[in-house]
């Protein structure tokens, strides 16, 4: 079964640009995963500083595959370095 996660991101005042700059970078090798279906990266109309990623996977197992890989491995603490909250990762079905 599909899986689609949400994943918000809100920057530490000051570090917007920096957080930017990792979502993009994370991006790039994570699309051409071979389970990621699609992924988006967003930014807030009303707050600069406040990001989402939105992302599909084949399943479950692909999503967890892509947590242990080396741009994730490296993604997750800078990440986690330029935010102002601890990290927030929904994982979500298809209902109706």
């Amino acid at each position: 079964m599909e899986l689609y996660i949400f994943a918000r991101f809100h920057a530490r005042r000051g570090n917007e640009f920096a957080l930017e700059q990792a979502l993009q970078r994370v991006i790039v090798p994570t699309r051409q995963e071979a389970g990621c279906l699609s992924i988006q990266l967003f930014r807030s109309t009303r707050d600069p500083r406040l990001f989402y990623i939105q992302s599909r996977w084949a399943d479950e197992a692909a999503f967890d595959l892509h947590a242990t890989l080396p741009h994730m491995e490296e993604f997750i603490p800078r990440a986690e370095s330029l935010i102002d909250h601890p990290l927030d990762v929904t994982r979500a079905e298809v209902i109706g």
